[in-house]
């Protein structure tokens, strides 16, 4: 009876143990999962977190205004979405820079010279249609125009475009086959001839002595800067008005700029490479980065950096109250807008469509006219 009532003790025992071990079980089973779910919401969490990367695939001389907008945008993204964002920059002539996205370069945005520069990546089937309906002002939130930049007391006495078509005079401009600011360069000096009254042939006449005149033909805007103002080449630079105004502030005394009396409104576009940015999952990003370019922080920006706002009442503030056509530096009252010069646009042209089919295609009015 004894040995029976040790063995019933025994199982009550090991029953007892094998509950309690059952329960911690689950216990600690619980505590797993619960563990897990933890982990998972940090992970979730931290994924929210996870820095944005947006590439930026812009022209020449855009650098400095980039590196300012980026600095400024970078704060406004994190502090309005709460999420760390980069910018990686790529600059080059804006035709070319147009082919490398077209061509695979995995661009999220495009900030381009020009209009039709971007209609090539949206030939490609990389933007959708009615980009330059997707932001204000067809999509271009600074403009500018072209001017002349010449050497400290201008010893050639270039004053206008037909002075460029002088036996004495060495010009410098990018090649409008790989350059959006050298198209606007080409079609500002060809209005300049259409308003003197000269017909289709004798324009093409004065712009092919332009051009026999062109000492080096650059890639794009920033080489043909290069050449001109630290490799003293030429006597004059045909320039995007903010690379002019940049050389007079970082070689002050050495250079001058020339407004001619006519000119053309320099319009760059702006777009999201929409293919890009959905594989990239950055299509709120992409547009809130242009968007922000309408920001009156932003604009000022611009302004600074040499480029006319599209706002108005900032643009208005930048207005020069001087009369001359010749700048001699950097205005100390920060005002260097000339809104005396008379200016065409692209609409004169027929549109960029119609203006590169007739000026810059293959076999078009460029290459008949420019021997290389």
């Amino acid at each position: 009876m004894r040995k029976k009532l040790i063995t019933l003790g025994l199982i009550f025992a090991i029953g007892a143990s094998l509950t309690a071990c059952g329960s911690n079980s689950g216990s600690s089973s619980a505590s797993a999962s619960s563990g897990a779910t933890a982990v998972s919401s940090a992970e979730d969490g931290k994924k929210d977190k996870e820095k944005i990367e947006l590439t930026n695939v812009s022209y020449d001389p855009t650098r400095e205004l980039y590196a300012a907008y980026n600095e400024v945008f970078t704060k406004h993204y994190e502090e309005e979405f709460g999420q760390p964002i980069e910018i990686t920059q790529s600059h080059g002539g804006s035709g070319k820079q147009a082919l490398e996205v077209a061509n695979g370069l995995e661009a999220d945005v495009v900030t381009l010279a020009l209009e039709g520069d971007v209609q090539v990546v949206a030939d490609a089937g990389l933007i959708d249609d009615g980009f330059t309906s997707e932001f204000d002002r067809d999509s271009s939130p600074y403009t500018s125009t072209i001017v002349f930049l010449v050497r400290s007391g201008n010893p050639k006495k270039i004053l206008d475009w037909n002075d460029l078509i002088r036996d004495d005079v060495g010009v410098i401009t990018p090649n409008p086959k790989t350059s959006g600011g050298a198209m606007w360069n080409y079609l500002a000096a060809w209005y300049y001839f259409e308003q003197q009254g000269q017909s289709e042939k004798e324009i093409l006449e004065s712009i092919k002595k332009l051009y026999s005149n062109v000492v080096v033909l650059d890639s794009g805007a920033r080489g043909a800067t290069t050449s001109f103002v630290e490799n003293k080449q030429g006597d004059v630079l045909i320039a995007w008005e903010n690379e002019a105004f940049l050389s007079l502030k970082e070689y002050p005394g050495e250079y001058e700029i020339v407004v001619p009396s006519v000119s053309i409104l320099c319009q760059p576009t702006v777009a999201v490479v929409d293919e890009v940015a959905k594989k990239h999952g950055t299509e709120d990003a992409a547009k809130e980065y242009l968007s922000y370019l309408y920001s009156d922080e932003a604009q000022e920006i611009e302004a600074q950096n040499y480029y006319r706002p599209s706002t108005e009442a900032i643009r208005d503030k930048y207005v020069l109250s001087a009369d001359s056509n010749t700048i001699t530096e950097i205005p100390s009252d920060g005002k260097w807008i000339n809104d005396k010069i008379t200016l065409t646009d692209i609409n004169h042209f027929g549109g960029w469509k119609e203006a590169r089919a007739k000026h810059f295609a293959d076999g078009a009015n460029f290459d008949s006219i420019y021997e290389q």
